[in-house]
């Protein structure tokens, strides 16, 4: 076949010139989405530093801006994300999955105040949801918000209001009102000349009674602590006096024998995981939940706000004998007081030391009641959204930054200091029905005298009334009982004898959990405390797995009905405890069970 030739020279066209290649370059480099502007950059900088910053410090950063400006402007997220290098997406997951953080866009406004009031057991006995419908009104200020808030940690004070950072002991709407007139928003400071003996208590109440108490009582300060024999027992430990058994064996030996379990609400012997921990290969890390959110619990607070040092030193006991590195403390942000108090404090102990430290770090919480998970706590510490890591591996191997951590609870660590000083034998002597040991009780509802009992493990809900408490509130009579917080069940009183205890409530369907013991009357319904702790399982389920974020809500709707569906009600509690991932999902049918077998005249 032929074909034509060319009449002539073909000719190379430009497909661009050199100044569109150069704007081509110039596009592909330009980042792509929202862009920080300077005046954000600037206001950032301001308030974390310009310094490189490190990932974990993504909440404590998140903080700073939402403390500064009471919201977090979606400007202000665009420009710490610059600041931090991270993606902007991340930046914002972590922002909206804590409740304490509101995410506001553009110029939408900001409340100058909100106001929480706590929707409890304890405060909706005391009269909440009558706060929350009068305040708004009352108050009259279209820039003072008011929100309904899951537990506060201080039921004993029932109701709480919060205004900001303020907390209203036994709130009236009057009170409230005067707070935000007079704009107390934050907690005062205490002093820190108190003396307190826990271990004189024993057997006795810890909490103050009457309507009188201090917002902020006083305290053991460091000055105070080391004059009355602080830290002694810590520096022996650490400099290795074997002339008085002060070694790791010999530490974890009575650690073990005095019986001491979790006080968190696992109850997992503290000897025993210290043993596991010191085992495991260095560098080796302790996180320390104060994320005290069960409703109902306010022990860990009750013991902080007044005798913080005790726990600081049970605290590097710990550390030294299992060969800790660096601690990380996590407080729930509920508790403004207790922070300042710890902030101050450990700023004492590290100027003037009484041995070579490990690190310590105070991280804050953010609202989210999972992260008294402990895979969730450590999530939160390492500034990621607060969700349960599957397991294996378990912490202890594999925890916090990916080391082998040592994980314990606020008062856990508080009763090392006694045990060791006065032996295993003496905590292990209190307790009654075969029970041995002390437990703090944080007991409130519809008694006359709430608050924190440290009564002889074993102890019975009667007992615990009618010799700690003073028996029922006036015109009240006993009907039932939540022997551990939301999650731990719902009992009648006619089964008012079992001893409150590790692993004698399972039988039963409930646990004892951090012992926070709700008692309500025969003015009272079972299925209401069923129903306002489902509301909270549902607000708090972090949404990772289906069962969990699926059934809490689709079951406070079917126990809104005046008869409980209780086939489709058990069907739910099934799949929730059988593949939920943690121990949220796996406890909230614990009072629908119990409302269903114990409770069956309310329901049917």
């Amino acid at each position: 076949m032929n074909h034509p030739k060319p009449s002539g020279e073909i000719k190379a066209v430009a497909v661009a010139t050199a100044d569109d290649l150069r704007e081509t370059i110039r596009r592909k480099s330009k980042l792509k989405g929202r862009q920080a502007d300077d005046v954000s950059l600037a206001e950032v900088r301001q308030l974390v530093g310009a310094a490189v910053h490190r990932r974990d410090l993504l909440i404590e950063n998140l903080h700073k801006l939402n403390d500064e400006y009471r919201a977090l402007h979606d400007r202000h997220l665009v420009a710490l994300a610059k600041e931090m290098n991270l993606p902007m997406a991340e930046v914002y997951e972590v922002a909206t999955f804590y409740h304490h953080f509101e995410v506001v866009r553009g110029n939408d406004p900001v409340a100058d105040i909100t106001v929480r009031v706590c929707d409890g057991i304890a405060c909706e006995l005391a009269g909440a949801q009558n706060l929350l419908a009068k305040l708004p009104a009352i108050l009259g200020n279209p820039n003072v918000k008011v929100i309904a808030a899951p537990c506060v940690g201080r039921c004993e004070q029932a109701p709480v209001a919060v205004v900001h950072q303020y907390p209203v002991l036994f709130a009236t709407t009057d009170k409230v009102a005067a707070a935000v007139k007079n704009n107390l928003t934050t907690q005062p400071a205490a002093k820190d000349s108190a003396n307190f003996d826990p271990a004189a208590l024993a057997e006795k109440g810890i909490s103050p009674q009457g309507e009188n108490q201090a917002v902020s009582p006083d305290y053991v300060g460091y000055e105070s602590y080391c004059a009355q024999g602080g830290y002694a027992l810590a520096k022996e430990i650490v400099e290795g006096n074997k002339a008085n058994s002060r070694d790791a064996e010999s530490i974890i030996k009575i650690m073990e024998s005095s019986g001491l379990r979790g006080l968190g609400g696992a109850g997992f012997p503290a000897g025993r995981k210290w043993r596991i921990v010191k085992d495991q290969v260095a560098p080796k890390l302790m996180a320390v939940n104060i994320d005290e959110g069960e409703p109902g619990t306010f022990k860990d607070r009750t013991y902080l706000e007044r005798d913080p040092h005790r726990f600081l030193e049970g605290l590097l006991i710990a550390a030294n004998v299992v060969g800790i590195d660096a601690c990380y403390i996590y407080l729930r942000d509920e508790y403004h007081g207790c922070r300042e108090l710890l902030e101050t404090e450990l700023a004492k102990l590290k100027a003037n030391p009484p041995f070579k430290l490990p690190s310590i770090e105070l991280r804050r919480g953010a609202g989210a009641y999972i992260c008294g998970e402990e895979s969730a706590m450590i999530e939160s510490i390492e500034g990621k959204r607060g969700e349960p890591r599957m397991r294996p591996p378990y912490i202890a191997q594999v925890g916090l930054f990916g080391r082998p951590t040592l994980e314990h609870n606020f008062e856990t660590l508080y009763w090392v200091r006694d045990i060791v000083q006065r032996g295993p034998e003496w905590f292990s002597s209190f307790g009654r029905h075969d029970r041995k040991g002390l437990r703090s009780f944080s007991v409130s509802g519809r008694v006359k005298n709430p608050g924190v009992k440290l009564a002889p493990a074993g102890i019975t809900i009667q007992e615990l009334i009618d010799e700690y408490c003073g028996g029922m509130q006036d015109g009240h009579k006993f009907y039932g009982y939540l022997p551990g917080g939301a999650s731990g069940g719902i009992l009648p009183a006619t089964m008012n004898d079992i001893p409150l205890d590790f692993d004698t409530l399972q039988p039963y369907g409930c646990f004892i959990g951090s012992a926070a013991v709700m008692v309500f009357g025969d003015k009272d319904k079972a299925r209401d405390m069923a129903l306002n702790v489902m509301h909270f399982f549902e607000h708090e389920s972090c949404g990772q797995c289906t069962p969990c974020r699926v059934g809490t809500g689709k079951a406070a709707k079917l126990m809104l009905a005046q008869s409980w569906d209780q086939e489709i009600l058990e069907d739910l509690a099934t799949v929730m405890v059988d593949a939920s991932i943690c121990g949220l999902g796996q406890a909230a049918p614990n009072p629908i069970r119990c409302i269903h077998k114990y409770f069956p005249n309310e329901v049917a």
